[in-house]
């Protein structure tokens, strides 16, 4: 299974012009590469913009669980989907922070897939001080995320470890160590066979997402054990020849 590395761009650029010259240098530094899958998921506005314009895929950052109907400022699973989109992340510590709860993870989640995308379900603890009680953390997160849905459905759908302390934007942030992430990535798919029998565990990918650069992005994709299959990339995204270093370093893999 090729390792998938998804850029999030958040709240960036401010502009399309800048959008469109970040498109154009990915197209040119990531032409040719394989053995890796790329996903970039712009702002809700430039998505339009990259369909056909780039050699991967498109992804959602965020979406709203109704496919039609008076929800002002919302963007629905088939808008998505129209645009070309591959992959929706749902149950992203930002939002999380905005009053999203599991169950709007839940429905988010089923969203996803009856629009015939991906979910790209993030996971993780918000304290590096409370390691006790991650193990419950992640799996209550997990299991929300995927509660009463028929387990043929979430087959390949992926799974995204982003520790909350270690995001980029949370004040004192720094990366979690590759063999710790990995521990984490076995105790997650430990969940998953639990939850949905090895045949369904085995077709999710778990990526890590939290600091993640051009310095350290092999070091979570390399072991030889099955632990991390990509990464989900934050502020380096934004920064092509980064982000193009990333990718690379994942084709070696």
């Amino acid at each position: 299974m090729k390792p998938l590395i998804v850029a999030n761009w958040k709240m960036n650029p401010s502009s399309e012009r800048a959008a469109l010259a970040l498109f154009g240098r990915l197209r040119r530094l990531l032409k040719g590469i394989r053995g890796v899958e790329v996903a970039v998921a712009p702002p809700f506005p430039y998505l339009a913009l990259a369909r056909g314009y780039l050699p991967f895929r498109l992804a959602g950052q965020d979406l709203f669980w109704e496919m039609a109907g008076p929800y002002t400022g919302e963007v629905s699973s088939a808008m998505l989907a129209d645009l070309g989109a591959r992959y929706v992340i749902v149950g992203h510590s930002e939002r999380r922070r905005l009053g999203e709860d599991d169950h709007a993870v839940n429905l988010k989640v089923r969203a996803v897939l009856r629009a015939g995308m991906t979910p790209i379900i993030a996971i993780g603890e918000e304290s590096r001080e409370s390691q006790e009680v991650v193990p419950a953390t992640l799996s209550i997160e997990l299991s929300s995320a995927i509660r009463d849905i028929p387990k043929r459905e979430l087959r390949g759908i992926v799974v995204a470890y982003e520790p909350v302390w270690a995001v980029s934007t949370t004040r004192g942030a720094s990366p979690d160590t590759p063999d710790h992430a990995t521990r984490r990535a076995i105790y997650i798919r430990k969940l998953l066979t639990k939850m949905l029998g090895s045949r369904i565990a085995d077709s999710i990918r778990i990526l890590y997402g939290g600091s993640v650069n051009a310095k350290n992005a092999a070091d979570y994709i390399s072991s030889d054990i099955r632990g991390m299959e990509g990464l989900l990339v934050g502020g380096a995204s934004l920064r092509a020849e980064e982000f193009a270093a990333i990718v690379r370093s994942a084709a070696r893999r």
